[in-house]
């Protein structure tokens, strides 16, 4: 169970980047969400949806210039309170690393190529927690090893691109979890894995929440990583979240038009053989502004004229269940979802052990 007090609690997050000749485009319009200890909160959506603007405003990592970022992010250590919106670069450098951590989408633009991978991992250890020489590499093969990464003290001698896919994201990993930070940030860290090694390194983030208590906030367009790991749910459309729900709930009922547009996307093994996917229709620049509706009717099947009748207020289910949709005309009971999505193979894990 999650605490009474989150470790991070995002309000209202704004991010804005201003255009050059073509106005200003806000790619993230006032998300709020929390992240408990234990506990995986997902934000899940297409392309272009305004997940990893969110991650980068958060790890403070967006662009100092022509950019605006508001709302607030307060991060709680201890007894102490941070909001990562109002930090100086400096404080934001203590924290990174130390008690917020991010593990990025692709692993080998994100590791440094001309530099082994133990001094990589070495010098975080040393920026944050001392250590040096002997005693810093002693622990750096740790944590190779706690990721899966066979042989550690031979492979802190290798770069990058001596390592597997699979391995250079464990390294990433273990540079993540290398302070024991009490956040961490998880961008598409699947993408370009064959599905064996993305069950190893979801399996792999699944323990790491549970040993250490950390809070994770999982990126991912894939609701079979969706299903599989994460307790809480936000479904992002446009920069705004359209639905948010407890992982149950969610697939059990969706609400919103373009979460059930998302689930009945999803290919099933059970499916007859020749059956043609359901894909939503159109593209994600086949939107209007929020101020003057909803940002999904021009691709909305449920669309009425109401859609347009100024934007729609995120509103709590009746069914009592922290379950909220932004959508003047939800669907109700759809068929188009059964829980054998909960079922499927790309998930990992069972309920037993979930349990």
């Amino acid at each position: 169970m999650g605490s009474s007090t989150p470790l991070l609690a995002v309000e209202e997050l704004s991010v804005v980047f201003d255009g050059r000749g073509s106005g200003e485009v806000r790619a993230v319009d006032g998300v709020s969400f929390t992240l408990e200890e234990g506990r995986v909160t997902g934000l899940v959506g297409e392309s272009g949806c305004g997940k990893s603007v969110t991650s980068l405003a958060l790890m403070g990592l967006l662009p100092p210039r022509g950019v605006r970022v508001g709302g607030s992010a307060v991060l709680r250590t201890g007894d102490t309170e941070a909001d990562l919106l109002r930090l100086s670069p400096k404080k934001m450098r203590d924290l990174r690393g130390s008690q917020l951590a991010m593990i990025f989408q692709d692993p080998l633009s994100s590791l440094n190529p001309v530099v082994p991978i133990g001094r990589q991992v070495t010098e975080i250890l040393t920026r944050h927690r001392g250590l040096r020489g002997s005693a810093a590499e002693k622990e750096a093969a740790d944590l190779l090893y706690r990721v899966g990464i066979p042989d550690p003290k031979r492979r802190l001698k290798e770069y990058p691109h001596q390592l597997s896919g699979g391995m250079r994201q464990r390294a990433l990993i273990a540079m993540a979890v290398a302070c024991r930070p009490r956040v961490m940030i998880a961008d598409e860290p699947t993408t370009a894995l064959d599905v064996t090694i993305q069950a190893q390194i979801l399996e792999l983030l699944k323990d790491l929440v549970t040993e250490e208590g950390t809070a994770l906030l999982m990126i991912t367009h894939d609701l079979g990583v969706v299903a599989g790991l994460c307790d809480d749910i936000n479904v992002l459309y446009a920069g705004r979240a359209v639905e948010t729900a407890p992982r149950e709930p969610l697939f059990a009922d969706p609400t919103h038009p373009y979460t059930v547009g998302l689930l009945g996307s999803i290919p099933r093994l059970d499916a007859p053989r020749g059956e043609p996917l359901t894909p939503i229709r159109g593209s994600v620049n086949d939107n209007i502004a929020w101020n003057d509706g909803c940002a999904f009717a021009p691709r909305c099947d449920h669309y009425t004229l109401d859609c347009l009748q100024g934007p729609p207020r995120l509103v709590r289910s009746e069914t009592g269940d922290a379950h909220a949709h932004r959508c003047v005309n939800p669907v109700r009971h759809a068929d188009v979802v059964d829980r054998a999505v909960l079922e499927s193979p790309s998930v990992v894990g069972d309920e037993e052990e979930r349990a």
